[in-house]
């Protein structure tokens, strides 16, 4: 009998915690630091100092790691600022990798 099984039958329940993956935003030439530290304060709830700081991240490192979450909430919080980078005419781009 497998383990798997056997926990199954002693009614224990295996809970394994989902993979994190870190979003990152992307440094381009054509996003405003204002835009940015805008995006990261209403997408990822970021306090003004913690947004200039990543938004700086982003300006002189090329990237800059927004959060670490669950790879459903990574690929929402991506397609976010997609969205609203579109919506105000910027390329600015978000990515994600494993944590």
């Amino acid at each position: 009998m497998s383990t798997k099984k056997a926990l199954e039958f002693e009614g224990e329940l295996l809970v394994r915690e989902p993979e994190q993956y870190k979003v990152i935003l992307l440094n381009d030439d054509y996003t405003s630091m204002d835009f940015v530290v805008e995006v990261l304060m209403s997408i990822f709830h970021k306090t003004y100092q913690e947004a200039e700081r990543i938004m700086l991240d982003v300006h002189r490192k090329d990237r800059g790691v927004c959060g670490v979450y669950p790879y459903e909430i990574a690929e929402t919080k991506i397609m976010q600022v997609s969205r609203l980078a579109r919506e105000h005419g910027y390329p600015l781009k978000a990515t994600m990798e494993e944590a």
